[in-house]
């Protein structure tokens, strides 16, 4: 049997879990995404090998094998073990998109609030008990422009009217009810593409300041401030000994994803009901 517990991921830096840097011409690094929503995701395998290094850096190789499965030493090698720890891919729960005169509004949708909802629900009874908020239901924070005796918000692809204003506080996991908007399933894929981070970078000659040849590329990423969610599986550990990935602590910030050289991947980490 599984004991079950998610996290909680905020972005501090523009965050890219996708295809690596290279130096093709035209060559756009890519984000993972969700294949409904084509929304940003983490995936399970990137949460789980952060942590596992930070494990092995902080409790020892033994430790990160017992809770994260022995890895083979070979291709050839039968040497790999189960996982104690099972994590599943990180989706958003909310996104930060420019709007002139906010200057950001959080933006979701029904399908993203509804696997947050699976996944923390069970642990928050208000949560449990919610229902979804209606299409362009904002944020009581939200201070939307008053056109024509009504309520609307202006992104670069036109005009979007608030049809009401709710308590949104229960569908933020951080606690702080930000500037929000609940926008349609089939909308939140072009907000999407609005909001990412994107910077065009090229390749520099090693003995002159100038590009290689084909050497320009693109990279995009998630904004700052972007907050995801995952599930956690744990499985019962025989000695009782709790999964401790921290050292101690529940949460940390740590980098996820590639790029951290040029400030790309700080994240603020959070494991709930651990």
């Amino acid at each position: 049997m599984y004991q079950k517990a998610y996290g909680i991921i905020e972005t501090l830096a523009p965050l890219h879990v996708g295809a690596t840097a290279g130096e093709e011409s035209g060559n756009l690094n890519l984000i993972f995404r969700d294949q409904f929503t084509q929304t940003g995701i983490i995936p399970g395998s990137s949460i789980r090998g952060r942590l596992r290094s930070e494990m092995r850096r902080t409790q020892g190789e033994a430790e990160a094998n017992k809770w994260y499965g022995h890895e083979a030493d070979t291709e050839q090698s039968n040497s790999t073990t189960e996982s104690l720890v099972k994590f599943e891919y990180a989706s958003i729960v909310w996104l930060p998109v420019f709007c002139p005169g906010q200057p950001i509004v959080w933006v979701t949708s029904p399908r993203l609030l509804k696997r947050y909802q699976r996944i923390a629900g069970s642990f928050i009874p208000s949560l449990q008990t919610e229902n979804l908020p209606s299409l362009y239901t904002a944020s009581r924070s939200l201070r939307a422009l008053s056109i024509d005796g009504q309520h609307k918000l202006f992104f670069n692809f036109g005009f979007l009217t608030i049809e009401s204003t709710d308590n949104l506080s229960p569908w933020f996991p951080l606690g702080e009810e930000l500037p929000a908007v609940i926008v349609a399933d089939d909308e939140i894929a072009m907000i999407h593409d609005m909001a990412l981070y994107r910077q065009s970078r090229v390749a520099l000659d090693k003995n002159e300041k100038k590009a290689k040849e084909k050497a320009f590329f693109n990279t995009e990423a998630l904004p700052e401030e972007t907050i995801l969610a995952f599930p956690i599986a744990l499985k019962e550990e025989k000695d009782g000994k709790k999964w401790q990935p921290f050292n101690q602590n529940n949460s940390d910030e740590i980098y996820l994803g590639g790029l951290e050289s040029i400030g790309f991947g700080h994240c603020r980490l959070a494991l709930k009901e651990v």
